[in-house]
């Protein structure tokens, strides 16, 4: 596994304790459609506006969205970045799984040959 410097690995820790929340994925998944307003975002959900300039203020420090001032409004955007370090860091533990899996496969092939010669 590569290693990953002190200074994104804490910047890891921000992205997936921002993940970790239902309300920010969902809101991310919406950003993916363009850049919106807080009041567009906050539309589907049974929270307040406020609560979800909370969720926003989280993923910006993770660095997931940028903001930016548009007249009176501050439209939020996706900037997938740190995200892509994130799924960098998981896609690590592929060859694990794979190895996992194939390992299970070569017993239960075993488990069915031994079955069958029964």
């Amino acid at each position: 596994m590569e290693q990953i410097g002190y200074i994104q690995q804490s910047n890891l820790d921000a992205v997936f304790s921002a993940l970790a929340d239902p309300t920010r994925r969902a809101i991310l998944m919406q950003l993916t459609k363009g850049e919106a307003a807080v009041n567009d975002i906050a539309a589907p959900f049974e929270i307040s506006q406020p609560a979800v300039s909370r969720h926003l203020k989280v993923l910006e420090r993770a660095g997931l969205i940028e903001r930016g001032i548009d007249e009176q409004r501050r439209p939020a955007r996706l900037k997938a970045q740190d995200m892509a370090a994130a799924v960098a860091w998981l896609t690590e533990f592929r060859a694990f799984w794979d190895n996992s899996f194939n390992q299970l496969d070569a017993v239960l092939v075993q488990m069915k040959q031994s079955a069958d010669d029964t």
